[in-house]
């Protein structure tokens, strides 16, 4: 049986420079299986580097990510890890079925799982529509369909509910709920605040670094504030004062 409190991922002084910029200055965390992983903080704080990290596309300049036991994009993980991207990488001149079974074909998934992600995601009634006539929440369903087809360890999910409607994002973490009792690793990034709640465990991000790191509960109580981003706030006032 899988131990859901093991470590997914480790991240050990992770260096990271973009266009002569200092993205993340020497970052440090752990990520557990069976979690949501809550990636929090305000747009440019290195949310989207700090992900691309870990699945293997951006180059780093320290450190070490270690993912699933393996170096971050070690051919091994290519199945293991499930990666959305803000912008769907989808075929709008396809159906939903037909970008399935091809990115299916790519990860030497079967036709049972395609009609597995469909109905988890909650696409039955659309899965011949072509993807260029599909809503924006569609499309960011169908773009976290194939990143499930594999049945990945760990999913990565960069802004995964950005411009959806409250009944959509909803819809959305609970899907992701399902799967962090299932043993999936989930580190989902976000800029609004009231997403928190809906996570097992926050890390806040400012300027390229980790400011807190702890269950909601624990970082409203330490801070003494009732919300999410009074906490954020809260402890960017402590860091100024240190």
């Amino acid at each position: 049986m899988m131990n859901l409190t093991s470590e997914a991922v480790t991240i050990e002084n992770l260096r990271v420079v973009r266009g002569g910029r200092e993205v993340l200055p020497g970052l440090s965390a752990v990520v557990s299986r069976g979690q949501i992983t809550g990636l929090l903080g305000p747009s440019g704080c290195g949310k989207t580097t700090l992900m691309r990290s870990l699945v293997g596309v951006q180059r780093v300049q320290g450190g070490t990510v270690t993912v699933l036991g393996e170096p971050a994009g070690s051919v091994g993980l290519r199945r293991r890890v499930g990666y959305v991207t803000q912008a769907p990488s989808l075929y709008d001149d396809l159906t939903v079925r037909e970008n399935l079974a091809f990115f299916a074909t790519v990860l030497g998934a079967g036709s049972d799982q395609i009609a597995r992600t469909v109905a988890l995601v909650g696409l039955d009634t659309h899965v011949d529509s072509l993807v260029g006539r599909l809503s924006g929440g569609q499309r960011s369903r169908t773009s976290l369909a194939v990143a499930l087809l594999a049945e990945p360890d760990l999913l990565v999910l960069d802004e995964p509910t950005v411009g959806l409607d409250p009944v959509l994002r909803a819809q959305l973490w609970s899907t992701f709920a399902e799967l962090a009792a299932g043993g999936t690793a989930l580190i989902v990034s976000s800029h609004v605040m009231d997403e928190a709640s809906r996570c097992d465990r926050l890390l806040l991000m400012r300027e390229g670094q980790i400011i807190a790191d702890g269950a909601p509960d624990a970082l409203l109580l330490e801070t003494g504030t009732t919300d999410i981003e009074a906490a954020f706030l809260s402890l960017v006032d402590q860091e100024v004062a240190a």
